[in-house]
């Protein structure tokens, strides 16, 4: 059996995550045991959440263990099955990502079909962030045609997704916001938004009074912090808020800022809302039926930010915390 490298977190970071809190290591790669499959992985996810699973804190998932290779969404192909429903060519989605192969229990696999879309769509666009905007913006945010949609990180997999979703669905106008004119750029003239600013280039609260002065009905927040403080800010009454992340916060080393107009809430009856879509499972065919129509008549556009080569599995990751990519960051790994 060939070597396989996978990457092991090695110490918790304190703050931004530095290469010397992990390690790529080679093991050996094992045979399948009874309802198993090996899969060699073609492309690997990764996503901001996993930053908080690098802390030893308690939270909804839990944390990456010491020495022990990280988990994450893959795709791949199985190249060795001791599972009835799965043979050697077939193709699946797993959690085992971070590594070259993947020893992967058959119930925890998914079937995906690369003639019905590319493989890493699967990971995003119809895959997890793809879902998480679909059920963020829908179920969480109880939007509803003719509301005016504002999505923080909009340039980000799920932020993409969440404003073209909401203009599919009849928004009266979707504004993003982005952090660089090159992103703004993507939103307005590739994704539809009707407006997009960068929150590099001012005060948040001011950009968006400018592109709605009229005020929003629906907030998607990536973000945090200064973001949610001017969503809050602009909101209507009865306004809503999904909150799917604050990448803004994730490497704080000490206390952060929350939105300090929270008062508004009372007189203005908005609801703000956390949510993990894994809890909104029953929602996935829908989605899945509806996305993969918009993909196929080109009303839903998605960008892939792609790397190459296991080696630089942590370089993409942390370029995902830094917003380095335009959509969905990916790593895609050589099929042999």
């Amino acid at each position: 059996m060939p070597k396989s490298r996978e990457w092991h977190l090695v110490a918790r970071p304190r703050g931004w995550p530095v290469p010397e809190d992990f390690a790529l290591v080679e093991t050996e790669v094992p045979e399948p045991g009874p309802g198993q499959i090996l899969v060699r992985n073609l492309h690997l996810s990764v996503d901001p959440y996993m930053r908080g699973r690098m802390n030893e804190a308690k939270s909804y998932a839990p944390p990456y263990e010491l020495n022990q290779p990280m988990h994450g969404g893959a795709v791949g192909r199985v190249v060795a099955s001791r599972a009835e429903d799965f043979a050697v060519g077939d193709h699946v989605l797993h959690g085992l990502a971070w590594r070259e192969y993947a020893l992967v229990d058959a119930a925890r696999a998914i079937p995906v079909d690369p003639d019905q879309a590319p493989l890493t769509a699967y990971l995003g666009a119809l895959g997890m962030t793809g879902f998480t905007a679909y059920a963020g913006l829908l179920r969480i945010a109880e939007f509803a045609p003719g509301e005016v949609v504002f999505v923080s990180g909009a340039a980000g997999a799920v932020g993409g997704q969440a404003g073209q979703i909401a203009r599919l669905k009849g928004a009266s106008r979707v504004i993003g916001s982005a952090g660089s004119a090159e992103k703004v750029q993507t939103l307005v003239e590739e994704y539809g938004f009707d407006a997009a600013f960068n929150y590099k280039d001012g005060p948040v609260a001011e950009q968006l009074r400018a592109a709605a002065p009229d005020g929003i009905d629906v907030y998607f927040d990536n973000v945090g912090g200064e973001h949610l403080e001017a969503a809050v800010g602009a909101m209507r009454v009865h306004g809503r808020a999904a909150l799917c992340g604050a990448i803004a916060q994730y490497n704080a080393t000490g206390p952060v800022s929350g939105p300090r107009n929270l008062g508004l809430m009372v007189g203005r009856r908005l609801t703000l809302r956390g949510f993990l879509v894994t809890d909104h499972e029953d929602l996935r065919p829908e989605f899945v039926r509806e996305a993969a129509g918009w993909l196929r008549d080109g009303r839903l556009r998605y960008r892939e930010t792609v790397v190459e080569g296991i080696e630089n599995n942590l370089e993409a990751f942390l370029g995902v915390l830094r917003g380095d990519n335009t959509g969905k960051m990916i790593v895609s790994l050589p099929a042999e």
